[in-house]
């Protein structure tokens, strides 16, 4: 007899995890808040332009092509993915530009043009993390974290040795790299996990092999086609969608909860799934007594940043950039001091901007740019109008004096997103944009656990529990929970 499964969210992992869960013959319906699927990767569209309103990278394409295996697909059965050649530009200090190449040869050539050797060295550090992706994305991130015994296995305690685990990302980059470019570089996509360097376990070195070996794609359309195709799949599986759909309470009845109660009224489970922000489901959608953890529990969490969005539609073509661009011309260290150490609004800060036009003409109209920019910023902190306004203005005057030209008066749609937008949104925990941030102390276990130790019935997945932040974690999480589901609620044959 089939069993009757409420997913709360529409994010990656509610999808995944409601989508696995319907292949094995559970009868699963998400409830979403907002007036459309995709969570932090929901898209708009004004004056002619899409805008992707939150992830715009991917990485890991072998996650994505995976999970579409699992139901007899292929990710090209839903959108086109394209590898962009360059991967990004890099702006180092003095205005230096530097695009960084798709091929592995010429990206040789780039390290050694900064270093002498570093060419041959790139190649070692790249074998390690390689070893390190197979090994931490093919085992490590697909454990439900719940007991130390998932890793009794001999040969993953091996496996927890080769992967740097008690090694910083500070002191491991810098047994190959001296140049504070090429150390820029391979420490920037620790940036948004949640921590410095010298406090994010080497392990993360995975991430420099994702990002320099496997490459930066793009889907055509957008960031939102992995979404679309990840509905379609989920409604070939039969599930259910429903928007507009807040869950107000999770009730609970002698431990178990009986279902979810929203505005239309009470609907009845017999598992809830909770894909929203996990300190909300807890902390306001469940009674006091079902509670695992307290406020004082969540305020002591290290998280990932927040970020400062703006949304621009721009009439004109923009010159000197690529789809990608990371403006690394202010100090890299005190931008992640100031977010991660001393939290507050940062002095000179990096950012980043999206050209998702230059590769796809379907997002703006002729002649014209889609322009996505977004400063990493500590969460918590108030982002009041004029807040959001100097820092428009202190990034565009970089901007400018990078393409060359001016922007800002051929700006035809502005639209920016911080803090108290995340929070309105998703109900996301001091306005964080990642979720929990990756260090060695929030690792595994360490984790928010992703089934309640009070309600029998209740499970969390997404970015607040296992693995952890970023799409791909994501996707895996949703999964692993509905491992976890089918084995603790079989479906009776």
């Amino acid at each position: 007899m089939s069993k009757n499964v409420l997913v709360i969210g529409s994010g990656f992992a509610g999808l995944a995890a409601a989508t696995s869960l319907a292949q094995r013959g559970y009868r699963v319906t998400i409830l979403e808040k907002n007036e459309g699927p995709g969570g932090r990767a929901r898209v708009f569209q004004a004056e002619g332009f899409t805008f992707d309103m939150g992830p715009s990278w991917y990485w890991m394409p072998d996650i994505f092509e995976q999970y579409f295996a699992r139901f007899g697909k292929k990710v090209a059965d839903y959108y086109d993915l394209v590898r962009l050649d360059p991967s990004y530009q890099v702006i180092f200090k003095g205005a230096e530009a530097v695009d960084i190449p798709a091929a592995m040869n010429e990206l040789r050539a780039l390290f050694e043009r900064y270093e002498s050797g570093s060419g041959a060295r790139l190649d070692e550090f790249l074998r390690q993390a390689a070893y390190k992706y197979k090994v931490g994305i093919g085992k490590f991130v697909h454990m439900p974290g719940r007991s130390l015994l998932e890793f009794a296995d001999p040969r993953l305690v091996v496996d927890a040795v080769r992967l740097d685990l008690l090694q910083s990302m500070h002191k491991h980059v810098r047994k190959f790299f001296k140049d504070s470019r090429l150390l820029e570089l391979v420490e920037f996509p620790i940036l948004f996990l949640g921590a410095t360097s010298e406090n994010t376990p080497a392990l993360y070195s995975l991430m420099n092999y994702a990002d320099l070996v496997l490459g930066t794609w793009y889907p055509m359309g957008g960031m939102h086609k992995i979404v679309e195709g990840m509905v379609k799949l989920a409604r070939e599986q039969g599930v259910t969608l429903e928007y507009n759909q807040e869950v107000e309470q999770i009730v609970v009845e002698n431990g178990r909860t009986t279902g979810v109660q929203t505005a239309a009224g009470f609907r009845p489970a017999d598992v809830v799934v909770a894909g929203a922000d996990y300190h909300h489901a807890e902390q306001h959608l469940l009674a006091p007594e079902w509670r695992t953890y307290n406020e004082a529990y969540w305020d002591k969490r290290t998280m990932a940043p927040s970020s400062l969005l703006f949304y621009l539609g721009v009439n004109r073509r923009l010159d000197k950039l690529r789809h990608h661009n990371l403006f690394f011309d202010e100090d890299f260290a005190l931008h992640a001091e100031e977010i991660y150490e001393q939290p507050k609004w940062p002095s000179r800060p990096l950012f980043y901007a999206c050209v998702p036009s230059i590769t796809d003409a379907s997002v703006a109209p002729a002649g014209s740019e889609n322009l996505f920019l977004l400063i990493p910023v500590a969460p918590n902190l108030p982002d009041p109008e004029a807040t959001r306004e100097h820092y428009y203005h202190l990034i565009m005057d970089r901007l400018e004096r990078h393409c060359g030209h001016s922007i800002r008066d051929a700006v035809v749609y502005k639209r920016s997103y911080a803090h108290q937008d995340f929070q309105q949104d998703y109900h996301s925990y001091k306005g964080n944009a990642y979720g929990l941030a990756n260090t060695l102390r929030q690792t595994a276990i360490l984790k928010p656990s992703l089934k309640s130790k009070k309600v029998g019935n209740l499970y969390f997945t997404g970015q607040l529990t296992v693995p952890g932040p970023g799409v791909p974690p994501s996707l895996i999480s949703g999964q692993v929970v509905a491992k976890e589901v089918e084995k603790e609620f079989p479906i009776a044959k």
